[in-house]
Parts: C-alpha cells; sequence; structure tokens
C-alpha cells in the first residue's frame, strides 16, 4: 500500500487530536478510502499497527458500516435513496431505471468500472425525493423518467453542464453568489 505524503501528514496530524491512538480508527479509515478508494486486507493491518490494535479491530468497522468499502466503487458512484419518504415517491423505479440506463446492477461496479450504483438509507432529503448522489452531487425529485434522462447525460458527460439537473449543493452555490452580487450592489448606492 502506497499513500501520498499529503495523507500520511493528514494522518500523523490528526491521531494525536484524540486522547487515545485508536480512537482515530475512522477517521484514518477515512482518509486512506478517500485517497485508495477501498481498504484492502494488507490496508486494514497498516492502520492497525499505526493504531496499536488489531486488524479485526478495523475490518469489523470496515464491514459494518455501508459508506466504508473493502472494493473500490466505479469511477461514477450513484447513490439511491431507498428510505420510506423516497421509496414511497418511487425509488426503486428510479434505481431499477439507472440500473437498464448505466448497464450495472445495484450493489455492484461495471464490468469497465466506469459506474456503479449503490442503495443508501437516507440521503437526508426527504421531502425532495426520489434522490439520487452522483459522486458527491445530489438531485432531487428523480422519479424514473427523469432517472433515465439524467443517466443520459451522465453517459455523455454533459451532466454537470446540464441546466436541468442542477445538484442541490451547486443550487446553494449559485444562490449564494447571486445574495453576494445583490449585496454588493445595495452597498454600492
Amino acid at each position: 500500500m502506497e499513500l501520498t505524503k499529503e495523507t500520511l501528514q493528514e494522518i500523523d496530524e490528526v491521531v494525536p487530536r484524540y486522547p487515545d491512538k485508536r480512537s482515530a480508527v475512522l477517521m484514518v479509515i477515512h482518509l486512506i478510502q478517500d485517497e485508495l478508494g477501498a481498504i484492502s486486507d494488507e490496508t486494514c493491518e497498516w492502520i492497525a499497527e499505526k493504531l496499536d490494535i488489531e486488524p479485526i479491530n478495523v475490518k469489523e468497522l470496515i464491514t459494518f458500516y455501508p459508506m466504508l468499502r473493502e472494493t473500490p466503487w466505479g469511477k461514477t458512484h450513484v447513490r439511491v435513496c431507498r428510505t420510506l419518504p423516497c421509496a414511497l415517491r418511487g425509488s426503486y423505479a428510479t434505481c431499477q431505471k439507472l440500473e437498464k440506463k448505466l448497464g450495472v446492477k445495484e450493489g455492484h461496479v461495471r464490468e469497465d468500472g466506469e459506474y456503479s450504483i449503490e442503495f443508501m438509507e437516507c440521503l437526508a432529503d426527504c421531502g425532495e425525493g426520489p434522490v439520487v448522489m452522483v459522486d458527491e452531487e445530489t438531485y432531487e425529485n428523480i422519479d424514473e423518467k427523469e432517472a433515465g434522462k439524467l443517466a443520459d447525460l451522465l453517459l455523455m458527460g454533459k451532466l454537470d453542464d446540464s441546466a436541468e439537473f442542477v445538484s442541490y449543493e451547486k443550487g446553494l452555490l449559485s444562490e449564494t453568489v447571486t445574495k453576494a452580487k445583490k449585496s454588493s450592489s445595495k452597498a454600492k448606492k
């Protein structure tokens, strides 16, 4: 396992923040997973040695928490909320449409490694479901029909430039910029 100097430095900075080294295990796992995409058995052993714990203690966390993984997701990872509010608004049909369009089954990575799909418990936007996340961008009200359009844009590499699909995060950013511009123009008057 090889980590960048930056990740190693972040690990060395985060561990002393905890009263006991073992308490930093989740933070260390996240830092490494952010770089490598997953936590292998070799990585479990490295983390265990670093934090003076047993490798099984690291493995238990990785197999318990759904955001931690032993094998990497695809280059583009799609998450679909399946919690009750989203399910009632059609998230299962949304997921099926994405599976069909992207050519990958839920819980798997497409053979070429480009896409993966995962059902998630609560993406924290219950009033706007079905909710779909593409990597770290959240898209709201993605029913089966919208899922087809979203997948088509994703496959063409045009989702980020789409006016029809603006992620929650980009929407917040544009609202902040608009408010700042309005405040600036009022201040000039």
